[in-house]
């Protein structure tokens, strides 16, 4: 029995070698000769798993460390026999503290109060209805767009695009990549959709970079369509137009669901999955992480509710520093992601904090924290 393993994935090492042929490999470097006699290819989104990687090879499983799939051609796997799965979910809460750590740090560079702003999310499955909890929770008004949804569910608590693209003040992308059909993603940021912008907004992706047109940005920066822009996904990475990035208010390595619980989980699908399909007894297997909550003391002495909550995260998640970090090595930007040091959820905080209301104490624990006082 083979296996052959990306060796970014972490806490994978050891679990596998009592029971099998084992072989560690970049992503990147991942080719067909180590392929040829492989069970099962255990993957990240930068392997492409198509027909010229896998086509001659014994490869009967790919369990990709990932929420996304869009690496992974599913016709080829199909018509061959190949099973695939992914880690769908398991960085759902480290994204959405990205996503909340980058909407209170850019609030508070231009002076936004968020309460009752009306934020467009386009893309309503496991992350997206997180965040969506989360702007109720800071006192937004929610505008959700996911057409799947819309024709199994109904159009009840769904908006039409159109609607949010005249009424939003912040939209953000959680959507799949999909390059054709009904419901495809590819450039569904595009000249159109700036074009009926009918005021500036502030725009998050963390979703895939070619959601996301480039070309459409610039014209979106240019026409002043686009205010401020939280990028965590970039079309043609690893190698991003360094425009992009300096348009851009915060950019980050593609590190969105980087914390150290959401990559644990993905090891833990992966294994789960190899298990399954190989008949391997390791099917309650858990990484141990060995962590104790982290506590954080934190003085809220004079602070209203919403800056109250953006020192909050600084001191948890603050998002500026992985802006910085890319902003240095551009160029480099696999190398940067790959060294990131994977950050914790806030479940792993216990807070401690000086002269809070309970307002504050209420909006901290639904998003996660746990308090004492």
């Amino acid at each position: 029995m083979k296996i052959v393993a990306d060796h970014k994935i972490p806490f994978l090492e050891g679990v596998f070698e009592p029971f099998a042929e084992v072989v560690y490999l970049p992503g990147d470097k991942i080719k067909k000769a180590p392929l040829k006699d492989a069970d099962a290819l255990l993957t990240r989104s930068i392997t492409q798993c198509n027909s010229e990687l896998l086509e001659g090879t014994s490869v009967k499983l790919i369990a990709s460390a990932t929420i996304g799939d869009d690496h992974i051609d599913k016709e080829f796997c199909m018509s061959n026999n190949i099973k695939w799965t992914t880690a769908q979910g398991c960085n759902a809460n480290a994204v959405v503290q990205y996503f909340t750590s980058a909407l209170l740090s850019v609030s508070d560079r231009v002076g936004l109060v968020l309460k009752d702003k009306t934020i467009g999310i386009i893309g309503v499955g496991n992350i997206g209805s997180k965040v969506e909890k989360v702007c109720r929770t800071l006192g937004m008004k929610v505008l959700l767009n996911d057409p799947p949804r819309v024709r199994i569910e109904g159009k009840t608590i769904f908006t039409d695009l159109e609607i949010i693209l005249k009424e939003a003040d912040i939209i953000t992308f959680h959507v799949p990549l999909t390059y054709g059909g009904v419901d495809k993603t590819f450039h569904l940021f595009d000249p159109t959709f700036v074009d009926k912008l009918t005021k500036p907004i502030i725009i998050f992706n963390t979703s895939r970079g070619p959601v996301m047109d480039s070309e459409a940005f610039k014209y979106g920066k240019e026409q002043g369509k686009i205010t401020h822009a939280i990028l965590d996904v970039w079309e043609g990475e690893p190698h991003i137009d360094p425009k992009i990035l300096e348009l851009a208010s915060i950019g980050t390595p593609h590190i969105a669901g980087y914390s150290i619980e959401g990559k644990a989980k993905a090891t833990e699908k992966v294994v789960q999955s190899v298990c399954e399909f190989l008949n391997l007894p390791l099917k309650n297997w858990k990484p141990d992480l060995g962590l104790k909550k982290e506590i954080l003391e934190i003085d809220l002495t004079d602070l209203k509710e919403q800056p109250s909550l953006q020192k909050v995260f600084r001191a948890v998640y603050d998002i500026q520093k992985d802006d910085e970090m890319l902003r240095k090595n551009p160029s480099d930007f696999e190398h940067v992601r790959g060294s990131y040091a994977f950050r914790r959820e806030n479940s792993g905080y216990i807070l401690i904090l000086k002269n809070l209301n309970q307002n504050i104490v209420q909006v901290l624990s639904e998003l996660g924290f746990k308090i004492e006082e």
